[in-house]
């Protein structure tokens, strides 16, 4: 009945508007016409006209188009070679939010804000944080994607198969407010809000300063996803040069969905969670039940519980209590770029960032202390709650020098971090009546620390490259990078006490990833003056990630660790690849083919059920080879509507079987395609937009994919989610002008499928419970008003 109410209001207010804005739309003449074309065209895909590779940018208007909220990760799902797999709405639920381009997944790509590196954005991050932790949607600039193994810029340790480099909003030289507010399904209300200082007459400062707070329920299950951000950007004048600073603070508390298999979904439904605090009690006789059974290895709680799961129970995995993900961050940088002289520029960047993490889970594999203390009346619960934690405090230094000279255009730079991270596995107490843990605070006083390390990874990394203007059409460019990683770990605390010297248990390790020369080369010709190829080659490594849950240390063996950093080698690709654009004043057309081989693959090999923890060992295991194709265009067909398409079909397969040293297969993966990678990729979207009137419809499809190396089993059926928007903008008055509508339909037609693959990692066959499924048809309205 509210989404029924909120969308007749809403068409309302937009037909009323659209009658009144009709006369003063025909008396604008050409000149608006041709404004709003521009604007339009500008709210789709850029391609890179000039550039020796494949790349593409989206504008922040493309972002305005969403339902506020939207992370601008799910933006970047319209270009081609790109599938973002989510489970909400908005491409922001970090536990499931998952980016593969062309066969690569996420923690093989590089990310910077700013030029600020982000790391890989995973869920545990130990050398980074999410895009929507590091800045409000609203405040995005734009985004450019570099495919391949991205530019030789970017401040990136494992960018193998590509960048996405986003912008935050540059300060406006004017004086201004920006204000707005959302609501709609599952409770969700969202406000924010924007200052713009303009220029400060005398010294010339421009700077802005933002806030965002956001509440939803889940939109299954019970709990919430809530977040609190916070940011401010200061430009400052300093002569010729000019001083850039950003902060950006982010709260973020996101309760999970239950991860599901397949058999899962068929037994229980799309629409099945986790109990939650509102059904504690189940989740308690579940435990006892378990426990009861002998499915979880702990003893006996409740033998009255008896030995039969409450349907549709059908095992202890099927729901936990609860689970959660609780962040915060503090992200800053200052930057001075200086034009030392006539075409020659320096840039400098300091930049700092702090996260406290704990991932939490209700889990029935380890009862409360006095669980089975007769007569306890606290801390006797058969379940616990399970924290992984994460302290990161890195610190980093980015420098480069450009200098033009006759047709050349000579860079170089160098990247400098030292990151200090800890990492610990916690247990909780709870009490039988409770619930008394809050899965949306962090947790203090836990009853056992199973482990807990420190990690020191120091990352140097150089680069140089010429841009060479040969003749009028001809551009190439060349260059390489050197890159320096030392991750080192010591054993903070194990099993509740101090580690022992000289034992297995007390892990002390370095492991070192270095490659002096990782080149890159392309050319750029230009056919004629909206006809241009290009075709590029790139090299890169990836360097041994540095955490206790996945990498070389995972295993929490001296010896098993030992072995690793003495037999395995760092992830390394080669990326070919040529295309061809075209471009005028209304249509933009691009097609491109690759070729990637991958080599040395490395595997983490999953001991059991996610929630027992238990560690995954590393080893590599072989090639990867990847071709495909990528089409992508956009037509201006007349001042009010702009056509968006982009198609991918990508093949990425293993080459090789995965053996033992004996030279037993493990797994039969030669000729097997590639976990969670679509063969096919599509994109299409129109937009309006007459200045008053605007809307969006966009389709974004992928293909079968798995989440077994062997691709026996595991098949997830493609999906097809379409997102549509409608909205005014009112003029005619001061109160008016600035001020807007926006109706959001995500998911539209409310199709049941599986968002994301491999919450849980990926098994060699079979089923497994590493799923998530997506967000059902919701609708949000946002009220926005510029001064």
């Amino acid at each position: 009945m509210k989404l029924q109410f909120l969308f007749s209001s809403a068409v309302l207010a937009m037909t009323t508007a659209f009658s009144a804005h009709g006369q003063a739309a025909s008396e604008a003449g050409e000149d608006l016409a041709a404004a709003d074309a521009s604007r339009v065209l500008d709210a789709v895909v850029v391609i890179g006209s000039g550039e020796v590779r494949q790349t593409q940018s989206v504008s922040s208007e493309a972002l305005e188009f969403q339902a506020p909220g939207t992370s601008p990760i799910k933006v970047v799902q319209r270009l081609p070679g790109v599938a973002v797999s989510g489970a909400d709405p908005f491409g922001a639920y970090e536990w499931a939010v998952r980016i593969n381009i062309r066969g690569f997944s996420q923690n093989q790509l590089g990310f910077t804000l700013d030029g600020v590196p982000l790391g890989d954005m995973s869920y545990g991050n130990h050398n980074g944080l999410h895009i929507s932790r590091a800045l409000i949607s609203e405040n995005l600039g734009g985004v450019t994607l570099a495919q391949g193994s991205g530019a030789l810029d970017v401040a990136s340790s494992g960018n193998l198969g590509g960048a996405l480099k986003f912008s935050s909003v540059d300060a406006a030289d004017e004086f201004g407010v920006l204000g707005a507010a959302t609501t709609g399904s599952d409770n969700t209300l969202r406000l924010f809000g924007r200052i713009d200082t303009g220029e400060i007459e005398g010294l010339g400062t421009r700077a802005w300063v933002s806030a965002m707070t956001s509440e939803m329920d889940k939109y299954k299950g019970d709990g919430e996803q809530n977040q609190d951000q916070y940011g401010l950007k200061v430009v400052q004048p300093v002569g010729p040069a000019t001083l850039t600073g950003y902060y950006s603070h982010s709260e973020r508390r996101e309760q999970d969905y239950q991860d599901m298999s397949l058999g899962m979904i068929d037994r229980l439904g799309y629409n099945w969670d986790n109990f939650g605090d509102s059904n504690f009690d189940v989740a308690v006789l579940v435990a006892d039940i378990a426990h009861n059974r002998g499915d979880t290895g702990q003893p006996v709680t409740n033998a009255g519980a008896g030995l039969v799961y409450p349907a549709p129970i059908a095992t202890a995995d099927d729901a936990y209590w609860n689970a959660s993900g609780v962040r915060d961050d503090d992200l800053a940088y200052i930057a001075l770029d200086w034009p030392l002289a006539e075409g020659l520029d320096l840039r400098v960047q300091g930049y700092s960032h702090q996260n406290k993490g704990q991932g939490l889970w209700g889990t029935p594999y380890l009862i409360s202390p006095n669980a089975l203390t007769p007569g306890a009346t606290t801390a006797n619960a058969p379940l616990s709650v399970r924290t992984t934690e994460y302290d990161i405090d890195r610190k980093g230094l980015i420098g480069s020098v450009t200098y033009a000279v006759g047709n050349h255009e000579i860079q170089g730079g160098v990247w400098l971090e030292q990151n200090d991270f800890e990492q610990y596995r916690r247990f909780y107490s709870e009490n039988r009546n409770g619930p008394t843990r809050d899965f949306l605070g962090f947790l203090d006083n836990p009853f056992f620390t199973q482990w807990g390390y420190g990690f020191d990874t120091q990352t140097v990394q150089f680069f140089i490259q010429d841009t060479w203007q040969v003749t009028d059409k001809l551009k190439l460019n060349g260059g390489f990078k050197s890159l320096n990683v030392e991750n080192s770990v010591d054993t903070l605390i194990i099993n509740n006490a101090q580690p022992v010297v000289g034992t297995n248990s007390n892990l002390v390790a370095t492991i070192e990833t270095e490659e002096s020369f990782l080149p890159q080369a392309g050319f750029n010709y230009q056919v004629s003056d909206q006809t241009e190829v290009f075709g590029s080659y790139s090299q890169n490594t990836a360097a041994f990630v540095s955490a206790a849950t996945a990498g070389p240390f995972s295993s929490r063996s001296q010896l098993v660790v030992d072995e690793v950093i003495a037999s395995v080698d760092p992830e390394s690709s080669e990326t070919f690849e040529a295309g061809l654009r075209y471009s005028n004043d209304l249509v933009q057309l691009g097609a491109a083919a690759y070729f990637v081989t991958f080599d040395d693959r490395l595997l983490a090999v999953s001991q059991g059920p996610g929630i027992v923890g238990n560690a995954p060992v590393i080893s590599n295991v072989g090639s990867v080879e990847t071709k495909g194709i990528e089409l992508v265009g956009s037509v201006l067909v007349n001042d009010d509507i702009t056509l968006f398409g982009a198609f991918t079909f990508n093949d990425s397969r293993y080459q090789d079987d995965v053996v033992n040293r004996a030279g037993a297969v493990l797994a039969a993966t030669a000729g097997k395609k590639v976990v969670n990678t679509p063969d096919t990729i599509a994109f299409a979207e129109i937009v309006y937009d007459n200045g008053g009137v605007f809307g969006s419809l966009g389709a974004n499809y992928l293909g079968d994919r798995f989440f077994t190396f062997t691709n026996n089993g595991g098949n997830v059926e493609g999906r097809t989610i379409v997102d549509a928007t409608l909205g005014y903008r009112f003029s005619g008055n001061p109160i008016l002008e600035g001020l807007e509508v926006q109706l959001n339909a995500t998911n539209i037609f409310d199709e049941d499928y599986v968002g994301t693959l491999g919450t849980n990692g990926f098994v060699n066959s079979g089923d497994s419970q590493t799923l998530v499924t997506g967000a059902p048809q919701q609708l949000f309205l946002t009220v926005r008003k510029a001064f």
